[in-house]
């Protein structure tokens, strides 16, 4: 198990992450964070780790090597083949 740090919520929900805190998840300049709630506890993770893991999902499931500069190109001979129509 980690590390462990207390931090108090005000009564208007408030909570200010502490400064290790925020430095374990790259986030020393600010940031937005993804909360969830798992078995009774609070999980934290940065967005940017989100959305690291998600595409780590994604490339685990992937079935193809297309990437986005081969949807522009596919997506621009449509449209040529559209304008000699």
């Amino acid at each position: 198990m980690g590390k462990a740090f207390d931090a108090r919520v005000a009564h208007n929900g408030r909570l200010v992450l502490p400064k290790m805190v925020r430095e374990a998840l790259g986030m020393a300049d600010g940031g937005t964070v993804v909360f969830s709630v798992e078995g009774g506890e609070i999980k934290l993770t940065s967005i940017r780790q989100s959305i690291k893991r998600a595409q780590g999902l994604y490339r685990q499931y992937a079935t193809n090597d297309f990437t986005v500069d081969d949807f522009i190109v596919e997506r621009r001979a449509e449209a040529a083949r559209e304008d000699e129509a």
